[in-house]
């Protein structure tokens, strides 16, 4: 039977892993709720960013700069990606099929150009973790600060985003009626470019926290965190920004804690079981309601 202590332990670890799932959960479902597009090359922005981080740290020790690398990485490929793909599909009427599957093919591209570039092997990205501190009885390092204060910082970034400036509200106008809007007077196009602008930014913090908390990077880096991503903006209710908060605190707490009592193997597994769990009892998600409106 696992020790108290281990328990303690991985409830520490599992508040470091949820603040990454959450950074980067809050990004997808930020982008989601305006545009309605699942975009499975999340992962590869995440990815992208990373490399970006490990590229500069390589010539500056700096990581403020290597975080805001990470971000301008994320946003630029975002905004382009949106830009020069996707808004000419949805300019010819495609079908949200057809940007799904188009996506999926961004993170095929995206995922073996930096294995061109970089090869398949783990690339170090050390970052002194300092110090191990106690409060209470649970222990997190410098480092792990660092994640869930990157997490903190975005989640206000965002609530004050969505609740208290123009932009928000034009957001949530979008995200109930793109069309309605329009009538408004609402710049829907802009909208959705600054969007997706500001959700490539913030996977590009996620990116870097995560690369950062690994101590490498690989070119499916994001990838192999997608689905753990997507699970928690289900369990949270996928649109919703606040939802996933909660979804990405849900399931990185499981999966730490699992490993307790499991091989660290199966974190993967539980992650999905939740999934599962979430789309057969609560599709809509822990935050559903009747009318999804995923900014409010």
């Amino acid at each position: 039977m696992p020790a108290v202590h281990d328990l303690l332990l991985a409830i520490g670890f599992g508040l470091v892993t949820s603040s990454i799932i959450a950074i980067g959960t809050v990004a997808l479902s930020l982008q989601y709720s305006v545009t309605n597009v699942p975009n499975f090359a999340h992962g590869e922005i995440m990815t992208i960013a990373g490399y970006g981080a490990l590229q500069t740290s390589r010539s500056v020790h700096s990581i403020p700069l290597q975080i805001l690398v990470s971000i301008v990485l994320g946003a630029f490929f975002a905004w382009a990606m949106n830009r020069l793909l996707l808004q000419p599909f949805l300019n010819r009427g495609a079908r949200n099929l057809v940007l799904f599957v188009l996506t999926i093919a961004i993170s095929l591209i995206l995922q073996n150009t930096v294995l061109l570039i970089y090869g398949g092997q783990s690339r170090a990205f050390t970052i002194a973790s300092g110090s191990v501190h106690h409060y209470g009885p649970f222990q997190i390092s410098s480092m792990g600060e660092l994640t869930v204060g990157a997490a903190v910082a975005v989640m206000l970034l965002i609530h004050v985003l969505l609740k208290y400036t123009a932009f928000g509200k034009a957001q949530r106008a979008v995200s109930d009626s793109r069309e309605l809007s329009r009538v408004s007077g609402v710049n829907a196009d802009r909208v959705v470019a600054v969007t997706w602008l500001l959700a490539g930014g913030i996977a590009g913090v996620a990116g870097y926290v995560l690369a950062a908390t690994i101590g490498s990077v690989t070119p499916t880096i994001g990838n192999a965190y997608l689905i753990v991503i997507f699970a928690a903006a289900v369990v949270g209710g996928i649109g919703r920004a606040y939802g996933a908060m909660i979804g990405a605190l849900i399931i990185g707490m499981s999966m730490e804690i699992s490993a307790v009592y499991l091989p660290s193997e199966y974190k993967t597994v539980v992650a999905f079981s939740l999934l599962v769990l979430a789309l057969i009892f609560r599709p809509g998600g822990i935050l559903s309601t009747k009318v999804r409106n995923a900014v409010d």
